[in-house]
């Protein structure tokens, strides 16, 4: 796909502007694709006195299947049939006589070559925060005309000036590492006046965030990541946008967002969505308040807002060959809306993956928002879900004592064990630790115990699910929620030119951090080369004496996994473990060392081993 220059307006053709009383300044998408499935095009047409304009169409195959005028006389929503409809550039033209303004717009040829992949268990998702983690040009830290016009690195919640430039410089880092798929929190235009480097209070669906780059950077990013091997998850937001974006501040009609465009905060307790005894008005204040007074609520239910946000993803995955999407606070929105948005895109992209951020407390409210779920009379039709349930036990089965009942590793057996409310385990998202929760490490005492990090880590990246890191564990970074969330996200060390320590090469890591990275390297790389374990069977065995064992089976290999919840060293009953045995030596992947079943042998305090043949 030829790169192509952004640009917020339209360039208009030899007309003064003065000579009218109308004028386009803005359509939304700035461009469009021929041969799409979905054959319905919707353009927001924005500008002076739209509304009161006459509009037609010229273009081979296009037909106007309506035009909206909306209680703002700016606006003009213009919906167009193009299913007969080739690449080329046609015109709108708005006016009437002599008076008629001529607009060019065009639809072009989709995108050839791989792109929107999906990912999978197969894969391991690497999250990272772009203002956070490399400044590769210095130059966009302040962009002229901007609301927030400061890069300040020491205060938390200020822009740091992280970009997509210095993403596409560490690429090789990544791949490196041995991870496969690398999240990106939101890149879109986030023009708040200030606290919203994090990316969550989107101004412009259609732009990249100038202080992050361009849109035609992000589908560099993406398509270098491409050719290392590399897949890209792009962060979206639907429920909300920031409060600083046109469409609010000047918006097409009240009923574009909830309330009527009145500020009412949501309680956050969206399991009142699917409680079958919530009360009407907790269920609405849930759903329908707002994130918080900078962040609106979009009214999905309202049927040219659900069309703008649903086109503003496919958008990315033509543009930019995307291959997933993480869909931030997914349960706050209208659930049909939600289900159509999914439908339609995995209908257009049927190899892609969207991971929904379903931050519910138990299995059963997480299994209910998976797609074909047994516990659900409707179809969310989302792939894949984030399993908090498992980050909060893993956040306390590593720190515990392990009993035969109770605690320590006896929670992951648990939660597995009832892991049949669940359409497909595969779809299940796992993590440690993520931008919005405390770091695993939350103190530098954590990060002294390695055995604590690699039980965690083996046990994260050998159960069932789609694994997810967060930038900087594989050096130790440290943080707790308490500190503030801009400390969560600190920047990787090594990002930045006037940086006294680069993470990024092994000169540049502590032996502490080395032996962390190479650990996590290791596991990480032979996950890679052993997607036949990764996607087998999973056999798990019951807790004896502080020891947890489980056995990924593939067609060709096996790999079982002990761990020792304890304090005191316990032997290995190879016994229980008969009907996953088959050899009589199995090779340890951390140490490269071989170990005889027929033989006695016992674990460490914490030990960890993985052991495949």
């Amino acid at each position: 796909m030829k790169k192509r220059i952004w640009s917020l307006g339209l360039l208009l053709w030899g007309c003064s502007m003065i000579a009218f009383a109308q004028t386009l300044q803005k359509i939304e998408p700035a461009f469009w694709w021929a041969g799409m499935k979905e054959t319905q095009l919707q353009l927001l047409l924005s500008g002076k006195n739209l509304g009161t304009s006459p509009l037609q169409v010229k273009g081979e195959g296009i037909k106007v299947d309506s035009i909206v005028r909306t209680t703002n006389a700016d606006y003009t929503l213009l919906y167009l049939d193009i299913a007969q409809a080739p690449a080329q550039t046609f015109s709108i033209e708005i006016g009437t006589g002599k008076r008629v303004r001529k607009y060019d717009y065009t639809l072009y040829e989709r995108r050839k070559g791989t792109y929107a992949q999906g990912f999978s268990p197969k894969d391991v998702v690497y999250l990272l925060m772009p203002d956070r983690f490399a400044n590769g040009d210095p130059k966009n830290d302040v962009v002229a005309g901007m609301n927030e016009q400061k890069a300040d690195r020491t205060a938390q919640y200020a822009r740091h000036g992280g970009d997509l430039r210095g993403i596409i410089q560490h690429l090789d880092y990544f791949s490196d590492l041995g991870v496969t798929t690398l999240w990106l929190n939101p890149t879109q235009e986030n023009n708040m006046k200030e606290g919203s480097y994090h990316g969550y209070a989107i101004t412009d669906y259609y732009r990249t965030d100038p202080r992050l780059g361009t849109n035609d950077e992000l589908a560099e990013l993406v398509d270098k990541a491409h050719k290392r091997g590399l897949k890209v998850v792009m962060d979206m937001v639907f429920n909300h946008c920031g409060s600083e974006n046109p469409l609010f501040k000047h918006r097409p009609s009240e009923d574009w967002f909830n309330y009527k465009s009145q500020y009412v905060q949501t309680t956050f307790k969206t399991a009142t969505g699917i409680d079958p005894y919530a009360s009407t008005e907790d269920k609405k204040v849930a759903i329908d308040g707002w994130f918080t007074s900078a962040m609106p609520d979009w009214n999905q239910r309202n049927p040219h807002v659900a069309k703008y946000l649903i086109q503003s993803s496919i958008f990315w995955i033509e543009y930019a060959g995307i291959d997933g999407i993480r869909q931030d606070t997914h349960p706050y929105a209208d659930y049909d809306f939600m289900a159509r948005w999914c439908k339609t895109v995995m209908e257009e992209y049927p190899q892609f993956n969207i991971v929904g951020e379903t931050w519910l407390n138990s299995n059963v409210q997480i299994a209910y928002w998976q797609r074909n779920s047994k516990l659900s009379k409707q179809n969310s039709h989302l792939p894949t879900v984030m399993d908090f349930p498992l980050f909060t036990a893993m956040g306390k089965a590593f720190d515990e004592p392990t009993g035969e009942w109770e605690g320590g590793l006896f929670r992951l057996y648990d939660l597995l064990s009832q892991d049949f409310v669940y359409t497909d385990v595969n779809g299940l998202f796992t993590f440690l630790d993520n931008h919005d929760t405390s770091r695993f490490f939350k103190n530098a005492g954590d990060t002294a115990r390695m055995d604590r990090y690699k039980q965690a880590i083996t046990f994260l990246l050998t159960t069932r699910g789609i694994p997810q890191l967060y930038y900087g564990m594989e050096i130790l970074m440290a943080a707790d929620k308490s500190e503030g969330d801009g400390h969560l996200r600190r920047d990787f060390p090594g990002g930045w030119a006037d940086d006294s320590q680069n993470a990024f090469t092994t000169s540049g890591r502590t032996l502490a951090q080395e032996e962390a990275y190479q650990t996590l390297r290791t596991l990480l790389h032979w996950r890679k080369n052993n997607s036949d374990i990764i996607m087998g069977r999973l056999v798990q065995f019951t807790i004896r004496k502080g020891v947890y064992a489980y056995a990924r089976i593939g067609e060709k290999k096996t790999a079982l996994v002990i761990m020792n919840g304890t304090d005191e060293e316990q032997p290995i009953d190879w016994k229980g473990y008969a009907e996953v045995l088959k050899k009589g030596e199995m090779q340890e992947v951390f140490s490269g060392n071989s170990l005889d079943i027929h033989q006695k042998n016992s674990l460490k305090p914490r030990e960890t081993l993985l052991l495949c043949y």
